[in-house]
């Protein structure tokens, strides 16, 4: 097991709840080597920067998402990693005190087919009294599958299925997508010995009724998954009391019809069949609870309130999603043509004070950043094998080029001629597989971006994505042959942070 840890990043998505520093003082006080690092991605849209440091704790990076959501948090979170394996903890649960020594067991020497690894949850409740409905509820994750409270994945299969899909606004169904679309690839998950607690955190009255929102996020499942998805072979899910509740809600739509329609007995049966199943659901989380005054009026009102609600949702997700592709998420590596794309194109230009970015580029490359998607440049530079530049004068130029746009990932040139028969010249691929390699990415998640064709046919060639950006001097039989034509570089790169590449 030495050095497996080395391997691991540590990721947790946050919203700065006060739970952060149970799991932050855990992770400072348990025995045992140390991860690579903790990178917390903080999702709040505002607030005063989170303060992780404490003795004990592995070098810490912080980054923002602002505000978008959990799966964003934690596709940020891995994308900025660089390690073998990203282990995810939530914000509100706590690691016993071994986690380090058992995170290392369960991942030392799996088989390259196990993509990740599940901890084990256990969620304490009251031993004073019975557990409420929300208690009773939240004790599900001691059970559930594949949840991301504590689940380590290989980058590598992260990265293949493009990540966390971030259509799911919720921590609801996210971890358990994930998990069938990296089933699917052939990688199994499996089960490890290391164990968290997940302390059910307080709340008001209404949770219940925000919850139902979720049901929307089934219908996203079934669309995406087919109608098997919560067999225990794969998500291994519940239904729940769904179809009770689109009975329910249906026999009160009914009643209101029935009643406008002046059929009074026909409106008081269907009245009654609400009243009746509305009241067996209520028992049936009161029966079980503690039966206090608090805990039964809420689950009166409640009650009433959930089915309607529940069904509303459910019909909302059959609207939304009655077209959805698969998730491929962003691109693992963006790679840009210089001259015409990211700056203005003076032919065989050899003078840095020359190097002048088209309007946007600054910003276009840093939202990729933000987002976790690593850059880099490939460009044809035929001047030097024509004498008309040197390969220090490309040097100056590059240098002065990530001064102004900068960091890149990887810059690549070529300084051969169309004659040369060099590998590396665009159309050919060479450039675009070094700079693949050269990052650790497969070309199937790269995209190339530039303004003529040879840049899209060397992307096609190496099995990446090409989009043109065309300048006014690129032909027209070029642009009409493109797959994909965006006006702008800005255009081009909200493309691809749209998921449309």
């Amino acid at each position: 097991m030495e050095g497996v840890l080395a391997r691991v990043s540590v990721v947790v998505p946050t919203i700065g709840r006060p739970s952060l520093d149970a799991l932050l003082d855990a992770l400072a006080a348990a025995p045992g080597d140390r991860p690579a690092e903790i990178v917390l991605v903080d999702d709040r849209p505002t607030g005063e920067p989170l303060r992780p440091e404490r003795p004990g704790l592995p070098p810490v990076r912080v980054v923002r998402t602002g505000g978008g959501g959990p799966a964003r948090a934690r596709n940020l979170g891995w994308r900025v990693a660089r390690t073998e394996w990203i282990a995810f903890l939530d914000d509100d649960v706590v690691p016993d005190a071994d986690w380090y020594r058992c995170l290392a067991a369960d991942l030392a020497d799996l088989p390259a087919d196990v993509a990740g690894s599940q901890g084990r949850v256990r969620v304490p409740l009251p031993e004073d009294r019975r557990p409420t409905d929300w208690e009773r509820g939240t004790a599900g994750l001691a059970t559930s599958a594949w949840i991301t409270a504590d689940l380590a994945y290989r980058r590598s299969a992260l990265a293949a299925v493009g990540g966390f899909d971030e259509r799911f606004p919720r921590a609801f169904r996210e971890d358990s997508d994930l998990a069938l679309r990296v089933m699917d690839t052939g990688a199994r998950l499996v089960r490890g010995q290391r164990w968290i607690t997940h302390p059910v955190r307080p709340t008001d009255r209404w949770v219940s009724v925000r919850v139902q929102a979720g049901n929307a996020d089934d219908v996203l499942m079934r669309r995406l998954h087919g109608p098997d998805w919560r067999e225990p072979h794969r998500a291994d899910a519940p239904l729940g009391r769904r179809p009770q509740h689109l009975a329910v809600s249906a026999a009160a739509v009914v009643a209101v019809g029935l009643a406008a329609a002046r059929r009074p007995r026909a409106a008081a049966a269907a009245a009654l069949a609400w009243a009746a199943g509305t009241a067996e659901f209520a028992w049936a989380r009161i029966g079980p609870g503690p039966r206090d005054r608090a805990e039964v009026t809420t689950m009166l009102a409640t009650s009433a309130v959930i089915p309607p609600l529940a069904a509303w949702h459910f019909l909302r997700g059959v609207v939304r999603h009655r077209r959805v592709t698969r998730w491929r998420g962003l691109p693992d590596l963006v790679l840009f043509d210089r001259d015409g794309t990211l700056v203005r194109d003076y032919p065989y230009n050899g003078d840095p004070a020359l190097v002048t970015p088209v309007p946007g580029a600054r910003a276009a490359l840093d939202a990729l950043r933000a987002r976790g998607v690593r850059i880099g440049v490939v460009s044809n530079q035929s001047g030097v094998a024509r004498g008309l530049i040197t390969r220090e004068q490309v040097d100056a130029c590059m240098a002065r080029l990530e001064e102004l746009l900068g960091p890149f990932d990887t810059l690549q040139y070529c300084p051969h001629g169309p004659e040369d028969g060099c590998a590396c010249r665009k159309p050919a691929p060479g450039m675009v597989e070094t700079a693949c390699a050269e990052v650790g990415v497969d070309p199937a998640r790269c995209v190339v971006i530039g303004d003529i064709a040879a840049d899209v046919e060397a992307a096609e060639a190496a099995g990446a994505v090409g989009i043109m950006v065309p300048t006014p001097v690129t032909r027209r039989s070029e642009v009409a042959s493109a797959a994909h034509v965006a006006q702008t570089l800005t255009g081009a790169v909200d493309d691809v942070l749209a998921g449309s590449w």
